[in-house]
């Protein structure tokens, strides 16, 4: 479901519920199918900071707050949605909400990636965040169901 402040991505992963949520929770895996490193592990209220390593992308900075973590069912953090410009200052911005979702499925995982609170992102910028993220969570998701496929 995608509509104008909530993006939404479902897939079934071929992989047992443990193994994808080490792929999504394990901050060395994570960046290796999200093209980011970073400088340290996921834990709640953690602020992480890292780099993108996505060729091209490299000089940008990726920051992530963890909110919750309940094991191998959710996972949620918070960021900039599309915080390119790295002559912007984004910390003065409201965030969106990631969240990672975790269900039995016959032969695999299904996960499910939401991300929401767009309407907080400011007007001039809305738009153009929610369009890549929303192309950006399908490319992810593919990432990952290779990710742990292999």
């Amino acid at each position: 479901m995608t509509d104008s402040q909530r993006i939404e991505k479902k897939a079934l992963l071929r992989a047992p519920r443990t193994r994808v949520w080490r792929a999504i929770t394990n901050a060395e895996e994570f960046g290796t199918w999200f093209r980011a490193k970073l400088d340290t592990d996921f834990a709640p209220g953690k602020h992480l900071v890292g780099r993108i390593t996505y060729p091209g992308y490299e000089h940008l900075r990726f920051e992530l707050f963890v909110e919750r973590l309940e094991p191998e069912t959710y996972f949620s953090f918070r960021w900039h949605p599309h915080a390119v410009d790295p002559k912007v200052d984004y910390s003065d911005e409201p965030t969106t909400l990631v969240e990672f979702r975790l269900e039995d499925a016959e032969g695999g995982t299904w996960l499910t990636i939401v991300e929401s609170g767009f309407e907080r992102i400011p007007a001039e910028r809305r738009a153009l965040a929610f369009r890549m993220n929303d192309e950006g969570w399908g490319i992810q998701l593919d990432n990952v169901k290779q990710h742990v496929a292999g």
